[in-house]
């Protein structure tokens, strides 16, 4: 086949591409701040742990209702600054400022007061994200129809979105540092502020810098109004099932499901590891190197593995490139049994290149290749394209898929025999453990390979399309 040349209109510009990795900065930003403030609530504002638990469960089942209702709102909107960029501007504002609310309880009130203020808050900012997040992922699928450029562009924001994972696990370290706050709730109420701040800067920066597709020509958009909310909902409904009927984008969800959420399931199980195996329950003598291991992990996602599999799938293909880092991923799960070692704790960083290639690659490919899916929908059913519904539901999956995981997580914990209450672990439950962070991610990525082994939108195939629907179009 001819090597493939990107014609100068479907190339994104750097300043577009800096500004669309902003946005996805904010969310990984946004979740990961949360899930570390979130321990918080019981050690610095007293809510009981199932309270606690509850806190972090419910606001899920309604983020499952939002995503997909906002994902069809942004495919469908009319507006002559476009139908994402207004989301994404306003969305930026609410997500940065209802997350500097959020974390403003007071220590002094009741845990009852703070458990209802925090699950009041949580529902009203999950609708303030919404609006930020769903009109993003669908702007991102959109900003190039080139099939290479895609992968580029996802690439190049995940880059970006590696810096908050290498800024999150220090909030552990500032908040409960005594020599910056008095006290952890004022930690929290401080970081929360700095976050949320940061978040509404960058986040409005796609809005203003990044471009979207034609609308001139979109056609068979729904009329979004009261009167004809039943009548959305039903049009929503059906695209729903279209999209079980889409075998690809299918395959990217199970794979995602599989990747991601075997490694979420044992992703605190790294911490513990470090602690009760390699420095024998001692968390003094453990310090920051739980921490460490998180930044290097993000530093070596953004600086060497992300660009090698962006070279990976231009030079052979994205379902290529997917399960050749999906394999290094399973080689790097299986060193991290000579990597934790008690008697030199500078190993734990000898896993991180081969192990990162698996988070590393899902979500640039996956992106990229459900952009591809968007086309693909548009060919067999038509306008309007559904950029904002197919990222809605890929990453409603992927918060299902997490919730499912860290329930999961507590039980293999359960399983292995570790109590929390117990300074120093067994021998028995240490090697469970151990086994358990191996080879729970390690069969979720074989199977995964196994899930895209089948997947058949090649280069080829998208580039049919991509003529075709230029035709439909009547674009030059």
């Amino acid at each position: 086949m001819a090597e493939h040349i990107t014609l100068a209109k479907d190339r994104v510009p750097l300043l577009q591409k800096a500004a669309f990795g902003a946005g996805n900065l904010v969310n990984n930003l946004l979740p990961g701040a949360l899930g570390v403030f979130s321990f918080f609530l019981l050690t610095a504002f007293g809510i009981d742990p199932f309270l606690a638990g509850l806190l972090g469960g419910l606001p899920r089942f309604f983020d499952a209702l939002t995503d997909p209702i906002m994902g069809y709102i942004t495919d469908n909107t009319k507006s002559r600054f476009g139908r994402r960029r207004p989301y994404i501007f306003i969305g930026a504002i609410l997500s940065g400022s209802l997350f500097i609310l959020l974390w403003q309880m007071d220590p002094a009130n009741s845990p009852t007061y703070n458990f209802w203020y925090f699950l009041i808050f949580s529902m009203v900012y999950i609708i303030g994200n919404t609006i930020f997040s769903a009109p993003l992922i669908g702007l991102g699928y959109e900003m190039t129809t080139d099939y290479h450029e895609r992968t580029r562009l996802m690439g190049f924001s995940q880059i970006i979105g590696q810096v908050a994972w290498m800024i999150v696990p220090w909030f552990w370290v500032l908040i409960a540092n005594p020599n910056l706050f008095e006290t952890q709730a004022e930690g929290v109420h401080q970081l929360a502020i700095v976050v949320g701040f940061i978040c509404i800067i960058l986040g409005v920066l796609p809005a203003i810098f990044c471009r979207e597709l034609d609308q001139k020509n979109l056609t068979n958009r729904a009329d979004l109004s009261m009167k004809s909310a039943f009548k959305n909902l039903k049009d929503l409904l059906n695209s729903m099932t279209l999209m079980t009927k889409n075998k690809p984008f299918l395959r990217l969800c199970g794979a995602t499901f599989l990747v991601f959420n075997g490694y979420q399931m044992v992703a605190s199980f790294s911490y513990f590891i470090i602690v009760f195996y390699m420095f024998n329950g001692d968390y003094g003598a453990a310090g920051n190197w739980p921490a460490w291991f998180s930044t290097v992990s993000a530093m070596t996602t953004a600086v060497l593995i992300i660009p090698i599999i962006t070279w990976m799938s231009n030079k052979w293909s994205k379902r290529t490139a997917f399960i050749v880092s999906t394999v290094l991923s399973i080689f790097g799960y299986i060193l991290k049994w000579w990597g934790f070692s008690p008697e030199n704790p500078w190993l734990i960083f000898m896993p991180i290149p081969l192990m990162v290639f698996g988070i590393g690659g899902l979500f640039t490919l996956m992106m990229s290749m459900t952009a591809d899916v968007c086309d693909l929908d548009e060919y067999y059913n038509g306008m309007p394209r559904k950029e904002g519904t197919f990222g809605a539901i890929y990453w409603w999956m992927v918060k299902l898929g997490m919730g499912i995981a860290l329930v999961l997580g507590g039980l293999v914990l359960k399983l292995v025999g570790f109590d929390q209450n117990a300074t120093i672990q067994t021998a028995e439950t240490i090697i469970n453990l151990r086994l358990a962070d191996i080879t729970i991610p390690a069969l979720t990525a074989a199977l995964a390979i196994w899930v895209m082994w089948g997947y058949d939108l090649t280069e080829e195939k998208a580039n049919e399309i991509k003529v075709e629907l230029v035709r439909r179009r009547g674009e030059l």
